[in-house]
């Protein structure tokens, strides 16, 4: 309760956690601000490239699609990606991280090292890599970004667990004779989650940033996903006379990640009060 508390008079956390509550709203309930689900791809010919007014809040695009049902439906979309991929990133990144926090020797050395590997090239370049590899897609953006993000989980609990590793009830743990799985499932693991709680809230606003970053450079959504990336790599050519065109998914792009990491940054000050922000 009294973090709970703490958090609540986090004023830039507090308005992190409205905007992520809200795109959850809108993602599982797009029906409420668009109707008809099917109308986004469904374009008319005569409204193209026309600016915001009462019937069309945010414009429409080259196709005479509404721009505003293609954001609006684009947030389940966004939001899948980042789940997914910090999932799957966690399900393998914390396990190695325990593992070489844990242990020490030939296993340690080779998990830390092909993690140093992927760390040592850019995110970014890496999942292009593999996405152009894969093939164009939304699957093939989450398997690349999940493939290129678990490093950063590994690094994280690694650290937190060699911190973990030598107080004095794991050595008592040891001498009772408790098993290594069961010390590092049930004893290192809580001690180390609030971490790894921060590095995930943070990295679902990186994933989308960068699952946006695929779609612009074509290697992520293929048309007609409503994918804001895609959008705007649309919309670029019609810059600057079509502004809203492109201006409208980013804007998007930048409220969610903005509230994903104003959440991220009040969980880590509760976590670790030297990092606190300053007010």
């Amino acid at each position: 309760m009294l973090i709970l508390r703490k958090l609540l008079h986090d004023v830039p956390a507090m308005l992190g956690l409205l905007i992520i509550v809200a795109a959850v709203i809108i993602a599982f309930f797009p029906e409420l601000l668009v109707g008809d689900l099917t109308a986004a791809n469904r374009g008319n010919i005569l409204y193209r490239l026309r600016p915001p007014d009462e019937q069309f809040l945010f414009g429409t695009d080259d196709l005479g699609r509404d721009i505003f049902k293609r954001v609006v439906l684009g947030t389940r979309s966004a939001l899948t990606i980042a789940l997914v991929v910090v999932f799957f990133a966690m399900l393998v990144g914390v396990p190695l991280g325990l593992v070489a926090g844990y242990l020490s020797g030939f296993v340690s050395e080779a998990i830390m090292r092909v993690t140093d590997v992927f760390l040592a090239v850019p995110q970014l370049i890496l999942a292009i890599a593999i996405a152009q590899v894969l093939g164009r897609g939304a699957e093939s953006a989450m398997i690349a970004l999940a493939a290129t993000y678990w490093p950063f989980f590994t690094r994280t609990v690694y650290a937190e667990t060699r911190r973990v590793r030598s107080s004095l009830f794991i050595e008592a743990l040891e001498g009772v004779g408790a098993s290594r799985i069961r010390i590092m499932a049930l004893h290192i693991l809580p001690n180390v989650a609030a971490p790894v709680i921060v590095r995930a809230t943070v990295g679902m606003g990186f994933t989308i940033l960068t699952a946006a970053v695929l779609g612009f450079l074509g290697v992520g959504a293929t048309p007609p996903d409503p994918d804001w990336g895609l959008s705007i790599s649309e919309g670029r050519k019609y810059l600057p006379e079509q502004w809203w065109y492109a201006t409208f998914p980013g804007l998007a792009i930048l409220v969610l990640v903005l509230g994903f990491n104003l959440l991220g940054d009040g969980i880590r000050d509760l976590v670790d009060p030297r990092l606190r922000r300053s007010r």
